[in-house]
């Protein structure tokens, strides 16, 4: 792990952890187990899958309503592409550390159900 890496990775986990804190009592509860990985991109498997190169961030799994009713390989994530976020905001720190938020609050609300259309209509597009 590089130096520059570590410095975007502790600067998204304590966003993220920081936005997590900041969420109703029940829905943090319910959020705090729900992990949480930073990776550069999505990886070859994923783009095979048909994630685009350039997504910020992706949830994986069922959502909390599913939970339990379905056989998934892996329990449910949220994963943060930081290389994408450093683009999208052209490495500016303080547009990473909203972006880094708008992320996971935008994956946080799929696991919550919550659509494309709903997102955009709570600004989290």
């Amino acid at each position: 792990m590089t130096d520059e890496w570590s410095y975007w990775h502790d600067i998204a986990e304590a966003e993220v952890l920081g936005t997590l804190g900041r969420l109703p009592a029940p829905l943090r509860e319910r959020a705090q187990r729900l992990p949480v990985t930073y990776e550069p991109f999505p990886s070859e498997e994923l783009e095979a899958d048909g994630i685009e190169p350039d997504t910020l961030g992706l949830f994986l799994g069922e959502t909390w309503a599913e939970e339990g009713s379905t056989t998934v390989p892996m329990p449910p994530q949220i994963m943060i592409f930081l290389e994408n976020l450093l683009d999208f905001v052209d490495d500016d720190e303080t547009r990473f550390r909203e972006e880094v938020r708008t992320t996971y609050l935008h994956e946080l609300g799929h696991y919550l159900g919550l659509d494309e259309d709903e997102l955009t209509e709570r600004g989290l597009e």
